[in-house]
């Protein structure tokens, strides 16, 4: 008898590894062919050549079993199996076992793809031989393997090196629809998830996007850990499998989330690559930044659009998959999705989420805000109007992280304030601390800068604090302070209006409410109190004694420039020093663009306003003997109100 098997040519296929490969087959296919030529007193008539290998075999059970031996041997006895066919000689080997009677092959999930693909190849099909190897392998897939979540998750990793057929014979979308299904099942069935709720990305909503915590969240699911170690092609099909079969989008997209921050936004994943592909540069880098970018866009498609989706997925994710976008350098379509998404849930965010830095994040972050509030997208029950009110509030606090930065200019700064319209900005502390920031961080700026930059400040929104802040800051430009005091007097002087009014009404309220003979002390300790109430009322934001004393320093600093302002002012001198307090009252005071006359009016106004002030201070202690509750044992004190005559 000839042999079985003549000795391997020096091309050695890589699938001898094959974890269900094993040197017992080939000599089991040695014994059996050696045992059939014994039992029937034929020798080996036929010849079939693969991967490097050759077999001789009997011709009668390979034609009685395969079409493509019953044809192929019509031809000529010698026959070469292509490069392609699937599953290579370890394949051959267990099919050929089949063929001689071994009809209880060792079937697994690691080699069930392959022999049912090289039976496909062989055409083993029913009208050949009843009960043939392509039918028995279809029971087992449908009853054995796609009963079992990880059996089926390793037959779909062998069917991607055995494309086109595994996904011809759709053993790809069984496994596929099955994982879909078993996953659904996973969230549906509670007995499942007795004691932890289904995986959402609700506790990253607020918070600054960590790959690491994100890692650790998607593997306490291990159903999860499976699917996102899947190639995105798998992976796809069964997000797509998943919203088919009502899995619940809360529960869809944090898969796609995890998938993302695994593949696109783990600098680890990314090494791994650079390492695998080429060493960690030249081709090695370009092509595992070609993978990310493909990962990245199929990850953007993946993600719902909808309104609905809103919430869903953290818009600190969009931030950091924007980031990683501009550093990938992915194509302008992609890009402009991914700004899209970000604009729509603008509100949502926070200065710290945006993770581009240097002039090209401070360009993006423009371009965002622009759009926004060029465009009315809103998500969930949130109004156009409050919902731009939160972006100003980011866009502020963002340039104020900005101003630091020793290369921005005045103009650029002013620029910046300018995205957002002032209408938009509910309040302007976070506008005043930005202007703050730039203004120390560039001493260098001229007064005519920092009055073009102040000039977009609305002392009327800001709060009393700011507000206090504002006059006691020496950066500030005499204009500002000068308003600041302004809407202070009026505050302060339509609070004691509405105190007035309120013990008006309730004094008349207790005299009626008296009997019609009540004694005078009586009377003038009720009247006390009510007056001590309402000044309570009138006090609740009580000014410390270093806040004021500091406001009053202040105060004195301005009232003796504005004394210098009317000696400039009255001054008939034409030397340079003159010239220039006269150019900058009529440009940069309060009052500009008035006449001379009007101007000479105001300051005298403010001087005796200064001079109440003065009086106000020194008869202090006489008012508060007058006045119960006026201030307390701690030494809080009243704020000056500027009387303008």
């Amino acid at each position: 008898m000839d042999s079985v098997m003549d000795s391997a040519s020096p091309r050695e296929p890589s699938l001898v590894s094959s974890p269900y490969s094993s040197p017992t087959f080939t000599i089991l296919l040695k014994k059996t062919i050696h045992a059939w030529s014994q039992e029937t007193n034929l020798n080996t008539s036929v010849r079939v050549r693969i991967d490097g290998k050759t077999y001789n075999l009997h011709k009668s059970p390979l034609v009685s079993k395969c079409g493509y031996f019953n044809k192929a041997f019509a031809r000529s006895p010698e026959i070469e199996l292509p490069e392609s066919f699937p599953g290579g000689s370890q394949a051959f080997e267990l099919i050929a076992l089949f063929i001689y009677g071994h009809h209880r092959l060792p079937f697994d999930p690691l080699n069930v793809v392959a022999l049912r693909c090289g039976a496909e190849f062989l055409e083993m099909g029913e009208n050949y031989f009843s009960g043939n190897l392509c039918g028995r392998l279809d029971l087992y897939i449908n009853q054995v393997i796609l009963q079992s979540w990880d059996d089926t998750l390793i037959v779909l990793q062998s069917c991607q090196s055995l494309l086109p057929w595994s996904e011809d014979l759709l053993i790809t979308s069984r496994c596929v629809e099955s994982l879909a299904f078993m996953a659904c099942m996973e969230i549906l069935d509670p007995e499942r998830r007795p004691d932890r709720p289904a995986l959402t990305l609700q506790a990253f909503a607020g918070r600054a996007w960590d790959c690491k915590a994100v890692k650790e969240c998607a593997r306490t699911d291990l159903w999860i850990r499976d699917l996102i170690a899947l190639p995105f092609a798998f992976f796809k099909r069964i997000i797509g499998s998943l919203r088919r079969q009502g899995m619940k989008e809360k529960y869809v997209s944090p898969i796609v989330v995890f998938y993302a921050n695994k593949w696109v936004l783990s600098k680890k994943t990314h090494r791994f690559w650079e390492v695998a592909s080429g060493g960690g540069g030249g081709d090695g880098g370009e092509e595992a930044k070609e993978k990310a970018c493909l990962i990245l866009r199929g990850v953007v498609d993946l993600l719902r659009a909808e309104e609905k989706g809103c919430g869903v997925v953290p818009v600190a994710f969009y931030f950091a998959l924007l980031a990683r976008a501009v550093e990938l350098g992915v194509d302008e379509e992609c890009e402009a999705r991914l700004r899209g998404r970000v604009v729509s849930m603008l509100h949502l965010a926070r200065a710290e989420d945006f993770l581009i830095n240097g002039e090209v994040g401070l360009a993006m972050m423009e371009r965002l805000v622009s759009v926004r509030m060029s465009s009315d997208q809103t998500c969930d029950d949130v109004t156009p109007l409050r919902s731009n009110h939160r972006v100003a509030e980011l866009w502020d606090a963002h340039i104020s992280r900005v101003a630091v930065d020793p290369e921005l200019k005045s103009n650029r700064f002013i620029e910046l304030i300018n995205v957002v319209p002032m209408s938009e900005r509910r309040s302007h502390d976070h506008l005043y601390k930005a202007m703050n920031t730039f203004l120390q961080e560039h001493p260098e700026t001229s007064q005519e800068e920092k009055a073009l930059i102040c000039k977009h400040l609305n002392c009327q929104k800001l709060s009393q604090e700011t507000r206090i802040k504002a006059v006691q800051n020496e950066l500030m430009p005499l204009r500002l302070i000068v308003q600041a005091l302004f809407i202070q007097q009026l505050n302060t002087h339509q609070a004691f209006k509405e105190c007035s009014d309120s013990l008006r009404y309730t004094h008349s309220g207790v005299l009626s409410s008296l009997p019609k003979s009540p004694s005078k002390q009586a009377s003038t300790t009720d009247e006390g109190l009510v007056m001590g109430t309402s000044l309570g009322v009138l006090l609740q934001k009580e000014i410390s004694r270093e806040d004021y004393e500091s406001t009053s320093f202040r105060i004195q600093t301005l009232e003796q420039e504005l004394v210098s302002l009317k000696r400039g002012i009255k001054s008939k001198s034409c030397d340079q020093k003159s010239q220039s307090f006269r150019v900058f009252v009529k440009k940069r005071s309060c009052m500009g663009g008035l006449n001379l006359c009007y101007q000479r009016r105001c300051v005298n106004q403010l001087m005796k306003a200064f001079r109440r002030i003065a009086m106000l201070r020194r008869g202090r202690s006489k008012k508060k003997r007058g006045l119960k509750g006026g201030s307390d044992g701690g030494g809080n004190l009243q704020w000056p109100v500027l009387m303008c005559e």
